[in-house]
């Protein structure tokens, strides 16, 4: 069978012949269009539209030292919780003419080490970033880069630039606390095994003051991982009075257990999620969470990486944005 060779992308070459014009003319057309002639502009427009034309924006940039692309790392980008960041940062950026390209690392640090060589080696004008970069290595090849880096979800006194983000040790501390103001003393852990999520359940314990029956399952944790957590925590203290759970998908799985179980959610068992999802005041009962501005988180980060790009030090590179306990029907009754 006879197979037909890939068309040859139309180079400027071509827009120019289209237009009838000479090549320094189309190139001044696109790159600077004040300079020419609303006529030749309007050739050239119709050149491009019928050859095709799709501007070599890695070659622009090398010249301008611009490429208007910002470089985003996501553990998974089916996260809940950070789709209004993305949203806010994709939104906030391109109002200023830059486009984001995502990644996703998959929770796996050599994934992201890897993720940051890719983006770097394109030449990026910043770099986004849901976590905190995890290696030394990298940490040390973004600074060479000499890139503006913003860091979000998580805290440090020392990112690699700028940080938008808050505290999971102080998250899992406040939870702890509201457990307390609460009377329970027989309460447990469900969660995923991020640094994140192991942050939170250790900021959990410190302010508990001992150790607590924990169940932890791979991240990005779901439903299924939820009714999991559930049972080998029942399996070690089947008394337990309140649960702590790292997200809120992970909650509404723990959820589905307890009523397959028999036990009514609160007056058996209690249960407080992470991350405010948008399910999260609409199942029955509705579920208690921490409440986290992921959209600020996004746009905030934005706003820092095109300072740093207008050549400008932002007043204030480090944000901690904090959080809230949003209580629901979930904790409202004490067992």
């Amino acid at each position: 069978m006879k197979t037909t060779a890939p068309k040859k992308a139309a180079t400027l070459h071509d827009v120019a012949r289209e237009a009838g014009v000479s090549l320094i003319t189309a190139s001044r057309a696109l790159s600077k269009p004040e300079l020419v002639s609303d006529k030749t502009l309007e050739r050239v427009k119709l050149a491009v539209a019928a050859t095709g034309y799709l501007p070599n924006l890695l070659a622009g940039g090398l010249k301008s030292r611009k490429s208007q692309m910002i470089a985003g790392i996501l553990p998974a980008v089916s996260v809940a919780q950070f789709l209004p960041t993305l949203q806010a940062l994709t939104d906030t950026l391109a109002q200023a003419g830059y486009q984001l390209i995502v990644g996703q690392s998959g929770y796996n640090q050599a994934r992201e080490d890897a993720l940051i060589n890719t983006m770097i080696s394109r030449r990026p004008d910043g770099l986004f970033m849901a976590g905190l970069v995890g290696s030394a290595s990298a940490r040390e090849r973004l600074v060479q880069a000499g890139i503006p880096v913003v860091e979000s979800w998580d805290y440090s006194d020392r990112p690699v630039d700028m940080l938008v983000g808050f505290s999971h040790l102080k998250v899992g501390g406040a939870i702890a606390g509201y457990f307390l103001s609460k009377g329970w003393k027989r309460v447990g852990i469900a969660s995923a095994d991020d640094h994140r999520a192991r942050q939170r359940c250790e900021g959990f314990v410190a302010t508990w003051g001992r150790e607590v029956p924990t169940a932890f399952v791979p991240a990005p944790s779901g439903l299924a991982l939820g009714r999991q957590a559930l049972s080998q925590l029942l399996a070690q203290a089947p008394d337990l009075q309140a649960i702590y759970c790292s997200s809120d998908q992970m909650a509404q799985g723990v959820m589905i257990e307890a009523q397959a179980r028999g036990l009514r959610v609160p007056q058996d068992l209690a249960l407080c999620g992470f991350g405010n999802a948008e399910f999260s005041a609409h199942v029955e009962p509705a579920l208690t969470t921490v409440s986290v501005d992921g959209r600020l988180i996004g746009e905030l980060s934005a706003r820092l990486i095109l300072e740093r790009c207008a050549g400008h030090t932002p007043q204030q590179p480090i944000v901690d944005i904090g959080f809230q306990i949003l209580e629901r029907a979930s904790t409202a009754q004490n067992p």
